[in-house]
């Protein structure tokens, strides 16, 4: 019986540096939820109306560039010309459309966006 109060009674305490205090704040910091000023934020959703379009072209352009190359393979080093113009072709096509693929996703975001990003500058030009 006597143990068991003894380990009831028991506790710790920890004390901590000013040096370990700012690092547990600097982590706690982290997981906390942000609260980014206005201005933070309309930088975030600009920055953030190209990105979709980038990562799209950018995908179609270098496997367009790889299907390209392919077929200049074919073409030079397996002596196949018709299998290698053909391979080619579709290539160069891929590579032409990257640019009217970002520019579409690029407008279709800007429309989406266009809401938040116009209440948020109204917010700030007041």
């Amino acid at each position: 019986m006597m143990e068991e109060n003894n380990k009831q009674n028991e506790r710790f305490n920890y004390s901590y540096s000013a040096k370990q205090q700012d690092e547990i704040k600097k982590i706690r910091e982290r997981y906390l939820p942000e609260n980014e000023d206005k201005m933070e934020q309309l930088r975030r959703l600009d920055s953030s109306v190209t990105r979709k379009g980038t990562v799209a072209s950018l995908i179609i352009g270098i496997i367009s560039s790889l299907v390209l190359g392919i077929g200049m393979c074919f073409a030079m080093v397996w002596e196949n010309y018709v299998i290698g113009v053909a391979i080619g072709v579709v290539g160069i096509i891929g590579v032409c459309l990257a640019y009217p693929v970002y520019s579409s996703i690029t407008k279709k975001e800007r429309e989406r966006i266009a809401p938040e990003i116009i209440r948020l500058t109204d917010e700030l030009m007041k």
